[in-house]
């Protein structure tokens, strides 16, 4: 048994299995994604979604879901499953067997004498998906039948029967070419052996998907399904079905998919399963190379970048993507300014820290390789652009303060990562100077100092330093405010203090450092991150759950992220050594049982500040994996 693997009891139980999900993705940004059972629960899921460059920056689903039938004497057996009004159909669920996912996403299924398998893997660098079934075993000659089921549309959207769609097709090698809409790639689906392919066009209506509804939004679609394929299958044949936005050539697919097979990293363990997702997030496509924030739904995030990376990639002894990482970054540097949210025209610039976090990947970098040529060579302009530009002000009000203190925001607009808005507002504006801004900033000021040996900057720093600790920290509590606004602070326990324990340059004594890390860890620490308020707090939430709103309210109210924990092992293991290896081991020891919740193989965006903690938020978080990844380097380099 392979170290994922449900079985028949567990799969066909849709409490249980419509509770787990894949989410498979090349270098392309294409994924595939939906549950075990290969039922769509998000409108998110789709077995091909990929970019779309000339519509927007955004992932498009075109092939949602395909629905198998086996076919002997006369007789039909759909594997398929979907969800409509009132019911499941159909219930192919009921025929699986089992599912592994080692080395690929493996799906058995058992009807009567027969056994088929059917495994799923990508590209690494097209936007094409393929699909292998094996007849395992059959008593009588079978048949086998696939419908597919398109979309065409953003996957932020849902798709309604409309008469716009292009019905015709073209015929390609052992297949057909779709392009319902011509702002869209077609789309080709073929095969790797001769089949017949049947015109039978038909709108399925209100396939539903129950994780929308949950979250308060549209949940109904239409699907397009123009007619199915079908061809015989020997018993130990292997036939693949790919769909992909260029054509493929039928002849190679086989020897495609078992090469594809071979690149694949093992999920046989858990440090494996981690290494397996971190690739998942690296996107290279038309020159660039960038981090995919998070799946199914996240694009990428310049803080979520520079926080993931090392773990992402250095962790891994990958320092040439990190630097095309940082390079791809730096060309969207605008002013002292890395956009929040997109690249290019599709651009949002509110993130007060993503600067700063710039300079503590580019410190990571250092950290892992000795290499501190590279980072002057490369960076130093653009260190002492960001400072410059803090000091001279900038957009969204971020300007440092006479007292050498860095300022940023005004009422509507929410700056740092806890950034939720509803319509009410940011739900924690935290307008004004925010701790852990504070502790980033000294420390990219340290750095600067450090790489370019210009002192100005280091007067700087401790002009800060001098004006942080008599602003924010607390001698009879023993911790920090978290944000100063006009002469009011705000004292709130929160995770966002532990970074001024944890950067490489700290304006802490030790002292002060483990009495924050020890309030952290009564207040705030859980086996599954640090809670983003503590418990006893008016404001607290310990479930994130319901409409937009009430998520909204409660993703930084409470709720328990992964990411800060990185910075508090790090803080922890910087004081305590080689006496707290055996207290962090156990806390990611314990990220073991995630991956077969939720997110199968991966670790998901958030979860629940109140036991048991579950996952909630994207399935699979860049910054969740690769701050797991960097805690066990530095578990190793104890």
């Amino acid at each position: 048994m392979s170290y994922i693997h449900f079985d028949k009891t567990q799969l066909v139980n849709l409490n249980y299995s419509l509770d787990r999900e894949i989410i498979r993705t090349n270098r392309s940004g294409t994924y595939t994604s939906t549950t075990i059972i290969g039922c769509n629960t998000r409108k998110y899921h789709g077995l091909l979604v990929a970019p779309q460059p000339k519509i927007d920056s955004q992932n498009h689903v075109f092939l949602s879901t395909v629905h198998e039938t086996v076919i002997q004497h006369g007789a039909s057996f759909n594997l398929g499953i979907s969800k409509f009004p009132g019911n499941y159909h159909p219930r192919g669920h009921k025929y699986l067997k089992d599912f592994d996912s080692e080395p690929i996403p493996k799906l058995t299924y058992r009807v009567g004498g027969v056994l088929l398998q059917k495994e799923l893997i990508l590209d690494t660098n097209r936007d094409r998906v393929m699909i292998r079934y094996t007849l395992l075993e059959a008593h009588s000659p079978t048949k086998i039948r696939i419908q597919p089921f398109l979309a065409f549309r953003g996957y932020h959207t849902l798709c309604k029967e409309n008469n716009d769609i292009n019905k015709d097709f073209e015929k390609v090698p052992n297949g057909v070419k779709f392009q319902l809409y011509p702002v869209y790639d077609p789309l080709y689906l073929q095969l790797s052996k001769k089949n017949t392919f049947e015109s039978d066009p038909k709108w399925y209506n209100n396939v539903e998907y129950i994780i929308e509804r949950e979250r308060g939004y549209d949940y109904q679609e239409d699907l397009y399904v123009p007619g199915y394929f079908e061809f015989d299958i020997k018993k130990g044949e292997s036939v693949i079905f790919a769909a992909g936005l260029t054509e493929a050539d039928p002849a190679t697919r086989q020897r495609a998919f078992e090469k594809e097979v071979a690149r694949r990293i093992p999920r046989n363990n858990f440090e494996n399963c981690l290494i397996n997702s971190a690739t998942q997030f690296i996107r290279k496509r038309e020159g660039d190379t960038r981090i995919i924030a998070g799946y199914p739904w996240f694009g990428w995030w310049g803080r979520d970048t520079f926080v993931a990376a090392p773990g992402l990639t250095l962790a891994r002894g990958d320092k040439e993507t990190f630097l095309e990482i940082m390079d791809t970054m730096s060309r969207d540097l605008k002013g002292p300014l890395f956009p929040n949210v997109g690249s290019g025209d599709f651009t949002n610039m509110n993130s007060i820290d993503a600067p700063l976090w710039f300079s503590w990947s580019l410190q990571q970098y250092i950290f892992f390789t000795g290499d501190k040529k590279t980072i002057q060579k490369r960076y130093l302009d653009k260190l002492k652009g960001i400072i410059d530009g803090y000091r001279e002000g900038t957009d969204f009000n971020i300007h440092v303060m006479d007292n050498g203190l860095v300022y940023g925001g005004y009422d509507g607009v929410a700056l740092t990562w806890m950034d939720a808005v509803t319509v009410d507002g940011p739900v924690t504006p935290r307008t004004g100077s925010p701790v852990e801004i504070q502790a980033l900033w000294y420390n990219a000021l340290k750095f600067y100092e450090e790489l370019s040996g210009d002192q100005e900057y280091g007067k700087l720093a401790e002009k800060a330093k001098e004006s942080f600790l008599a602003e924010f920290w607390d001698e009879e509590n023993g911790y920090l405010a978290d944000y100063v606004h006009d002469g009011e602070k705000d004292w709130a326990i929160r995770p966002n203090m532990v970074f001024a324990t944890s950067l490489p340059y700290s304006m802490l004594d030790e002292n002060q450092k483990a009495s924050v890390l020890d309030l952290v860890k009564s207040k705030l620490l859980t086996n599954r991150g640090l809670r983003t308020l503590a418990p006893d707090d008016p404001a607290y939430k310990g479930y994130y759950f319901g409409d937009p709103i009430s998520r909204d309210n409660a993703y930084h109210n409470g709720t328990v992220w992964v990411w800060p924990l990185g910075h508090f092992v790090d803080a922890y293991l910087k004081l305590h050594g080689k006496s707290g290896e055996n207290f962090i081991k156990k806390i990611i020891q314990g990220f073991d049982g995630v991956m077969t919740q939720y997110g199968v193989g991966t670790v998901a965006e958030i979860f629940d500040g109140d036991a048991p903690h579950r996952p909630k938020g994207a399935i699979s978080q860049a910054w969740s994996v690769g701050e797991l990844l960097r805690m066990m380097d530095l578990i190793k380099r104890l």
